[in-house]
């Protein structure tokens, strides 16, 4: 890599270039990313787009202008003291959110890039051009503000709703599923091994192969069951990944108890965090599931007792 301080001139503009076509196919990807489920927002991106274009094309001709039509081919990564960026705009589904911050961040570090050049620069035209793109660039953030204010407040809406409901299908639905699938199904093998053995260090193991074995099996069963294409829900191996996690973890969290050796002291723990979990689950489906807290918790507790008390039962015989 090079140093900034070793650019020369031409490889400032060279690499100017580079960067302003670099963010504008980052917009236009973050456009055609969020055009179905956010048209205002994507049509905002595409304005950006061709902001950058246009810096591009004007440091184009000073460089034609300067040192002719050989343009040097001189990149971001080729030099010292630019921050890597992660690639998001591979992702899909892609968030709004994380496309408005990483937006930011690309401004922010251009701007301080035009700057230090202009400070660098001897021959005046080029001064004075690297001069107003760093004004331009600290505009952008005003610029996406005006355009967003175009954005009509039901559209806004719209769009808010559509990204909570992404937010319900990719993420929420998948780890509930899993969290309720982790702390009631192994419910039963754990306490059935508790009251048989009485034995906290078999009883614990017992709980975390039953929360490995379920975790992955949630994982493949969510990730196998829809790739996302028509309903939305996001990438399989991302939904695959929240229940399987979820699932482990659900699980996992009645099985810790029995690294206490007191079996009497294990249990009294065990039996509060489950009382724990389902509360927190019938929480999880009142705020996201819109369902009423004492209806969830009824529907979580009468399934969890159920298997709760089978495992005593199985293990009292």
């Amino acid at each position: 890599m090079k140093s900034f301080a070793g650019l020369s001139e031409q490889d400032v503009l060279a690499l100017a270039i580079s960067n302003e076509d670099e963010d504008n196919r980052i917009y236009r990807s973050f456009a055609d990313a969020l055009r179905e489920s956010y048209p205002n927002t994507a049509e905002m991106y595409d304005k950006m787009a061709e902001e950058e274009i246009g810096h591009r094309d004007q440091l184009l001709d000073l460089h034609r202008s300067k040192f002719g039509d050989f343009l040097p081919l001189i990149r971001r990564q080729d030099v010292k003291g630019f921050v890597a960026r992660r690639p998001i705009w591979l992702n899909r589904p892609l968030s709004i959110d994380a496309t408005r911050k990483f937006a930011e961040e690309m401004e922010l570090e251009t701007a301080r890039f035009y700057r230090r050049a202009a400070e660098r620069a001897k021959d005046d035209a080029v001064r004075a051009l690297l001069t107003k793109l760093a004004a331009d660039e600290d505009k952008h953030e005003e610029l996406a503000q005006e355009l967003g204010q175009k954005i009509s407040p039901q559209a806004r809406a719209a769009e808010d709703q559509t990204a909570n409901r992404l937010f319900m299908l990719q993420y929420v639905q998948p780890g509930l599923a899993g969290l309720m699938d982790g702390s009631v199904s192994t419910l039963a093998p754990l306490f059935a091994a508790a009251f048989a053995t009485h034995n906290t260090w078999s009883t614990f193991l017992v709980g975390l192969a039953a929360s490995i074995g379920a975790g992955i099996s949630m994982a493949f069963a969510e990730a196998l069951s829809d790739d996302g294409s028509l309903t939305g829900r996001g990438a399989p191996v991302v939904r695959g990944s929240v229940t399987g996690a979820m699932t482990a973890i659900g699980g996992l969290g009645h099985a810790l108890p029995y690294l206490i050796p007191n079996f009497f002291i294990a249990t009294a723990l065990a039996f509060a965090v489950v009382a724990v979990e389902l509360g927190v689950i019938s929480w999880i489906r009142m705020r996201y599931m819109d369902t009423p807290f004492l209806q969830a918790a009824f529907q979580v507790v009468v399934g969890g007792v159920l298997v709760f008390a089978a495992g005593i039962l199985i293990g009292s015989s």
